[in-house]
């Protein structure tokens, strides 16, 4: 697969180097190879297995057209996350994860709505002119305060389909609420934290720069090899379906399951006035019907004799 590292620039790049041996997490031993001056080694062979796999899952995520969030909120790292995001067509957090940022998405919607009125508002003959300039002095304060924090993931219309992270111990909070929606993660694990939190955890050093780079690059590659091999969707198809958030892709209204999804008539609240009316009438029926019966019978004996 392009894209993927060997084992010597794993070597190189100091990815095998984890934490101290008394900072580790021991549910990271079955990834741990060795113990060198009181720092744990990490097994690059079963590292190199790992980063396969996550690109496998990547793979077949943005095949179906779904999007990638990559989190990282290392000041040292941040850059080198971001870089590899826009290459790749990604979306990106890297200055603060806002909690709720999942779990209350609604929320964080009308923010990115927000922030998209905001920057077109202040764009050259942006209805900011119509504003005096303490209002659009607060109005630009307001848009650079969500761009900070928001400018990476301002596309993003429904919940990623996989996120990729960076240090999984340092971004909890995001590792919670991708297990509480279901998410796929995709992160590097450090010797100190807990593999059994991520789908596809990738033994490695979070903290050089060179081995978030290496295992970044491999992951932003895979995003772009998919992509390109990822079907065009024909003009047809984007007709037929719509997507919803909450229900997923549907069929546009006119087609042929249209009868099928029409809402059912709302029930209406029968009248005490025509229940009575309706009971007085099939008592009614029934009476004529009794006597009806009774004059047929008494035909019947007449002909007999």
């Amino acid at each position: 697969m392009a894209g993927q590292p060997n084992l010597e620039q794993l070597l190189e790049a100091g990815v095998h180097f984890g934490h101290q041996t008394r900072r580790w997490n021991p549910k990271m031993r079955r990834f741990i190879f060795a113990e060198r001056n009181g720092i744990h080694i990490i097994d690059l062979q079963k590292t190199l297995r790992q980063i396969e796999l996550a690109q496998k899952l990547v793979r077949e995520v943005v095949m179906r057209g779904e999007n990638v969030l990559f989190v990282c909120t290392k000041r040292q790292l941040a850059q080198i996350v971001q870089a590899e995001a826009d290459r790749s067509g990604a979306m990106h957090v890297t200055e603060r994860w806002l909690g709720g940022l999942l779990t209350n998405f609604q929320t964080v919607k009308k923010q990115l709505r927000k922030l998209k009125d905001l920057e077109a508002g202040s764009e050259a003959g942006g209805e900011f002119e119509n504003y005096t300039k303490k209002e659009q002095l607060m109005m630009r304060r307001e848009r650079d305060k969500l761009s900070k924090n928001l400018s990476g993931i301002k596309n993003l219309t429904r919940i990623p389909g996989l996120m990729f992270v960076i240090d999984s111990k340092k971004e909890r909070i995001a590792v919670e609420e991708a297990n509480k929606l279901g998410i796929p993660l995709v992160a590097i694990v450090d010797t100190n934290a807990d593999p059994d939190l991520i789908n596809v955890p990738i033994a490695g050093n979070d903290d050089a720069i060179r081995s978030v780079e290496l295992i970044t690059k491999a992951i932003a590659d895979a995003i772009i090899e998919a992509r390109r091999e990822a079907p065009a969707p024909s003009a047809q198809d984007e007709g037929d379906e719509t997507f919803s958030s909450d229900r997923g892709f549907e069929a546009a209204a006119g087609g042929d399951d249209d009868k099928k999804r029409r809402r059912r008539p709302r029930r209406r609240r029968a009248k005490p006035e025509a229940i009575a009316a309706r009971l007085k009438t099939g008592e009614a029926g029934e009476d004529a019907a009794v006597e009806g019966g009774d004059v047929a019978e008494g035909a019947d004996e007449a002909g007999e004799e």
